[in-house]
């Protein structure tokens, strides 16, 4: 049996992904407001001589575009895999400005670099450029998402009819490049809105029911932080009240729960919910509960064809693969759920979502050749 051999990318390859990097991050493109950096993709995927298609999800995610996709015919009988990246960001608190030091990406601003997601949306394009012009050795379905961030938006409501994907590739895990996520979690949202009975806090507070102290009384006898290896709770906002020298008349809490094991993160949701549920009782507050599945707990075996071929791709450019759980969420969880295997890959960004992000050179340069293997040993 012959060995696959990869293509690597070229030093023109290689220069064009780092300028295609630069230009995507410096198109602010926080989650709804997508549509500068995809009206970019769509020339640029024509320019390379593909027909990419913006579908209509925009209605359903409230986004100002939609998802693109693109596709690269393979021989004949081969199967197709789909390459996917978000296009969208978290919010920002500053410009980007993206300057390279010592080789290292960052922004010269105190803020986000956008390297989560484009770092992968860059090694795409560059893999589709190639491929329009050398066929590959499988069909390719190329997708870009959008809203991913608030919660996987542009990829639930893709058309999956659109695909002729066996298997998938996202390339949205922080962390160096080697990991693939076999096993990611169930995540809860919940939302309680306390409501007590508002009163002038110097004269009349007897008459008052405090919201706040409710929320807070909750709070304080809930679980919070690493519950065991796979399982996490916590609470990330919490806002009520309007003045200090009056009784809270309202209070709301914005919490999650995660963990590997689907029914472990219902039975934190089932301790949360208890716990809201009687403080506004013991304080004679009402309370209304809001819980939402954002998507659920998946593992991928070791053995899996998508797995093998990531492997093997790694193994390609002098990378041991190491099988990993995260704590995270990405589209792979969308495309799971709807039966379409999707392994997410780590794309080599540091300290994604925080002000002082950054990708090395070699990061992208080697992503870039890890999704080129990805494509010949999916074969």
């Amino acid at each position: 049996m012959t060995a696959t051999v990869a293509p690597r990318a070229s030093s023109a390859e290689k220069d064009r992904l780092r300028r295609d990097f630069v230009r995507l991050c410096e198109i602010e493109s926080p989650s709804g407001r997508e549509r500068e950096i995809v009206d970019v993709l769509l020339d640029e995927l024509r320019a390379a001589g593909l027909d990419p298609q913006e579908d209509a999800s925009a209605a359903e995610t409230g986004a100002n575009a939609g998802n693109v996709m693109a596709r690269i015919h393979g021989p004949v009988g081969a199967r197709t895999i789909m390459l996917c990246a978000h296009v969208d960001t978290v919010p920002l608190a500053g410009p980007i400005e993206v300057e390279e030091r010592d080789g290292v990406l960052t922004n010269r601003h105190e803020a986000i670099l956008g390297a989560d997601n484009k770092a992968a949306v860059a090694a795409i394009l560059g893999v589709a450029r190639r491929h329009a012009a050398e066929p590959p050795p499988v069909g390719l379905d190329l997708v870009f998402t959008t809203s991913e961030e608030p919660g996987l938006r542009g990829a639930k409501a893709l058309d999956l009819g659109q695909l002729r994907s066996e298997f998938g590739f996202v390339f949205d895990h922080a962390s160096p490049i080697g990991e693939l996520i076999v096993a990611a979690p169930t995540y809860y949202r919940i939302e309680g809105h306390f409501r007590g009975k508002a009163a002038h806090a110097g004269i009349r507070p007897e008459d008052g029911r405090n919201a706040i102290v409710a929320a807070a009384a909750a709070l304080a006898s809930i679980r919070l932080g690493r519950l065991d290896e796979g399982t996490t709770a916590n609470v990330g906002r919490i806002d009520g009240g309007t003045a200090a020298n009056v009784v809270a008349e309202r209070c709301r809490v914005e919490l999650e729960a995660r963990s590997l094991d689907h029914e472990r993160a219902g039975e934190v949701v089932a301790e949360i919910v208890d716990a809201l549920t009687a403080s506004a009782s013991d304080t004679e507050c009402d309370v209304e509960l809001e819980v939402q599945e954002q998507f659920r707990a998946y593992r991928l075996p070791r053995s899996a064809p998508v797995v093998q071929a990531a492997v093997a791709a790694l193994a390609g450019v002098g990378i041991e693969a190491s099988c990993i759980a995260t704590g995270g969420g990405s589209d792979a969880h969308a495309f799971q759920a709807r039966g379409l295997p999707c392994l997410n890959v780590a794309n080599g960004t540091e300290r994604n979502h925080q002000p002082d992000e950054c990708v090395t050179v070699y990061a992208l340069e080697t992503m870039l050749d890890a999704t080129l293997g990805i494509v010949a040993h999916s074969a």
